[in-house]
């Protein structure tokens, strides 16, 4: 079972949204010292104590990841960085309006009319 699971709506499509997973791949890996390869719309990642896949579709995304019992006490933070990444790379361009996962739509505010002058 992941310790990770998370799934997104995109407006990408397969190609934009590959090129999207191989930016978050490279700036994860770098971060979390993970290495990837790609099985058809599958990166499958690694690193000793963590396993995960990103599966891509033309429309969603499902990231699984499974942390070793070490890492387990990072999951916190390691969440973080991930929803970060996708935050960054496939909800800012997926179009829609929705804001990302766990953040609240900011409100607008309306300005009042300004009063009207009696005539003078």
């Amino acid at each position: 079972m992941a310790d990770i699971d998370l799934r997104r709506k995109h407006g990408l499509g397969i190609k934009a949204a590959r090129a999207a997973a191989e930016k978050m791949s490279e700036h994860l890996g770098k971060k979390f010292g993970l290495q990837g390869a790609w099985s058809g719309d599958t990166l499958r990642f690694e690193r000793p104590g963590v396993t995960g896949a990103l599966d891509l579709t033309d429309h969603e995304l499902h990231l699984t990841i499974t942390l070793g019992f070490l890492l387990k006490a990072m999951r916190g933070s390691i969440e973080n960085a991930v929803n970060g990444e996708l935050d960054q790379l496939f909800a800012a361009k997926a179009g829609t309006k929705e804001p990302p996962a766990g953040k609240a739509p900011e409100a607008k505010a309306k300005k009042a009319p300004a009063p009207k002058k009696k005539g003078g």
